[in-house]
């Protein structure tokens, strides 16, 4: 039977007059890939700190993997990359590696294979002053990685990253979490997290404003989804007049629906026959999502 990885029980933290974090409550079970999102002073380092264990709560309750955060049970059992990670210049890849397996007690034989996990090995022997930032990012994430930790947060994973480096980071993400690794992470790039995690954390101002899987979120928002459908030469009008959409380019038509009236508007177009050539069906997306829950949010202020 499996426990729960993280647990957030009406949790706050105020700097001063600012309420950085308000009765934020979640938890995260193992093998789960959760986006924590939310504008800059949302919240999201806040709670990462605390986690951690580098900020004291002032209240509510936090448990990792059963034990409070910033103890050797939960430091252990742990693992964190900042957005901006920083390593000494003057050292090899190889040698950063060696270096933290050996503060987490382990043999870095078992951790240099990450440097290939990640795509490091022909840099293993260069100084970590010659790494890019796309480099240094990889890095943290084999670091991050030692020990297979059962408890990752990762702040911006693919910042600075190029295309292929960052597909390899999700499949990385997605094999820690296979082999029950619970998986927090924080990001702006959500088209890239859409298809990638499976439950969504939002923030705004302190506060928890939306936690569910992207299906059911959309469901909540209630956001139309957009048909287009692409017609054969010279039936776009036709097709237009009875779909009642807009016209566009002169070989599409394209409307919205509500999700109860998806069915009923593809057997619409369906009945079209020849007159159509092709339907995309676009779903509200992540960006979507988020700037409903948080411009709600925004507004209940």
């Amino acid at each position: 039977m499996s426990t729960t990885s993280l647990s957030i029980d009406k949790v706050s933290k105020r700097f001063a007059a600012f309420k950085a974090v308000d009765d934020v409550s979640f938890t995260l079970q193992p093998g789960e890939r959760v986006a924590l999102l939310g504008h800059n002073g949302a919240g999201k380092t806040t709670l990462f700190k605390i986690i951690l264990g580098f900020l004291k709560r002032d209240g509510g309750e936090v448990s990792v993997l059963g034990a409070a955060p910033g103890s050797s049970a939960a430091r252990k059992a742990m693992a964190y990359l900042p957005e901006s990670v920083a390593f000494p210049a003057s050292l090899t890849g190889e040698e950063v590696l060696s270096f933290y397996a050996r503060l987490k007690g382990e043999k870095p034989s078992k951790a240099l294979p990450l440097l290939d996990k990640v795509g490091l090995m022909e840099a293993a022997r260069r100084k970590v002053g010659t790494y890019s930032k796309g480099m240094r990012q990889r890095l943290g994430l084999a670091q991050a990685l030692i020990g297979r930790p059962r408890m990752v947060l990762l702040d911006e994973p693919t910042t600075g990253l190029d295309p292929i480096s960052r597909q390899t980071v999700y499949e990385l993400i997605g094999e820690i979490a296979e082999q029950g690794a619970t998986v927090l992470l924080s990001s702006h790039a959500l088209t890239e997290l859409e298809a990638r995690t499976d439950r969504i954390l939002i923030l705004s101002k302190g506060k928890l404003v939306a936690d569910d899987v992207l299906g059911r979120l959309r469901e909540q928002a209630g956001l139309p989804i957009r048909l287009k459908v692409w017609t054969r030469p010279g039936n776009v009008q036709a097709v237009a007049d009875q779909l009642g959409g807009g016209r566009m380019n002169g070989r599409s038509v394209e409307f919205d629906c509500d999700l109860d009236g998806k069915v009923k508007a593809l057997s619409a177009i369906s009945a079209l026959g020849n007159l159509v050539e092709d339907v995309d069906v676009h779903a509200p997306s992540l960006d979507d999502v988020y700037r409903h829950f948080s411009n709600t949010a925004e507004k209940e202020v």
